[in-house]
């Protein structure tokens, strides 16, 4: 058991012949108790300090933890954020890229199709050409057998 200020304080000494003085050893008592009552004091002061510390280090350890799981859950929520974020750049890309490659489809084919209706045009140009050639001489031939024309002839219903 633990002695306290008032163990010390209330401790009585049997008499006995030729003991100490009395005066003095009460005196020291006293000092004894004194110095003991104020180390005592200061150990419970101390006592409540370390205890409100190790709720406060308590505090601080759930705080840190807390932080960390912060710290973590942040730093998967970035890379979340990132990796989206790439995902959706790359599905942006390769949806312009199928875009562009349709446009230039489309492009190639309106090209084809131009050739071949400028083609078309060529050869009726040159068909019409031919046929129109081909009357232009047969009516020379027409014009050069019939023999020259008489402007002053009357016909005989005249």
């Amino acid at each position: 058991m633990a002695l306290t200020p008032m163990d010390i304080h209330n401790k009585e000494f049997d008499r006995s012949f030729r003991g100490y003085n009395e005066d003095q050893v009460d005196q020291f008592l006293d000092k004894i108790v004194e110095d003991f009552e104020r180390i005592y004091k200061e150990n419970l002061e101390l006592k409540d300090k370390v205890g409100a510390l190790s709720d406060q280090l308590a505090q601080f350890k759930t705080m840190e933890h807390v932080l960390k799981e912060t710290l973590v859950t942040a730093q998967k929520t970035a890379e979340d954020v990132t990796s989206t974020a790439q995902k959706k750049s790359e599905l942006i890309i390769r949806e312009a890229e199928d875009q562009a490659r349709r446009i230039i489809e489309k492009a190639n084919e309106g090209v084809v199709d131009i050739q071949k209706e400028y083609e078309e045009v060529k050869k009726q140009v040159k068909l019409f050409k031919s046929r129109f050639r081909s009357l232009l001489e047969t009516q020379m031939q027409m014009i050069s057998e019939s023999g020259p024309i008489d402007f002053h002839e009357k016909t005989e219903s005249e």
